[in-house]
């Protein structure tokens, strides 16, 4: 006997967003209308009623409560709103990145002084910097000169930094992570 195979059907496709109108299955919601009235608990059937007589949507505002609670409201203006309000957040979001300034142990005066420059622009931008000392060769032997330059480093933002990540040897480098003060 040979079997029947069926098309194969993809899952309904999930709504983004809240549940409208006839996508609202429970018999019976806690209704606000469109003046912002706490109508009680409604029939879903009578909610859509007054949302159709007021030439708007029936839209399920939390739909987990016990009976969810639905909102009589133009649902274009509310997706259109909500979404204004997530750019806004978007943008006034400030997302911190952590610099990295490269050093070695016996680094010269002057490109201290620029790495330190560089750093206090970091800070001043709100960014965390990762300082790392990297050693070469027989500079493994002689750790307390690098630690005595994170020190240095330490000491001179701590006015406008603080440590984050104290001073911790990984391998043949040493690294200090350090955020700036609010």
């Amino acid at each position: 006997m040979a079997t029947i195979r069926r098309p194969f059907r993809a899952p309904p496709p999930t709504k983004e967003g809240p549940r409208t109108n006839n996508e609202i299955r429970v018999r019976e919601v806690q209704l606000i209308d469109h003046e912002g009235n706490n109508r009680g608990i409604v029939l879903t059937d009578e909610a859509m009623d007054i949302a159709v007589e007021a030439g708007l949507d029936l839209v399920e505002i939390q739909p987990n409560a016990q009976p969810p609670v639905c909102k009589i409201l133009d649902y274009g203006r509310f997706k259109y709103q909500s979404q204004k309000k997530a750019a806004e957040a978007r943008k006034k979001q400030k997302t911190v990145e952590i610099k990295e300034i490269k050093m070695r142990p016996n680094i010269d005066t002057h490109d201290y002084e620029v790495k330190m420059k560089s750093m206090l622009r970091f800070f001043s931008e709100g960014d965390k910097v990762k300082v790392t000392l990297r050693f070469r060769g027989r500079e493994m032997a002689h750790q307390d000169l690098g630690m005595k330059l994170l020190d240095q480093v330490r000491e001179e933002t701590a006015e406008i930094a603080k440590v984050e990540s104290s001073p911790r040897l990984e391998g043949r480098q040493m690294v200090m992570i350090l955020a700036p003060l609010k």
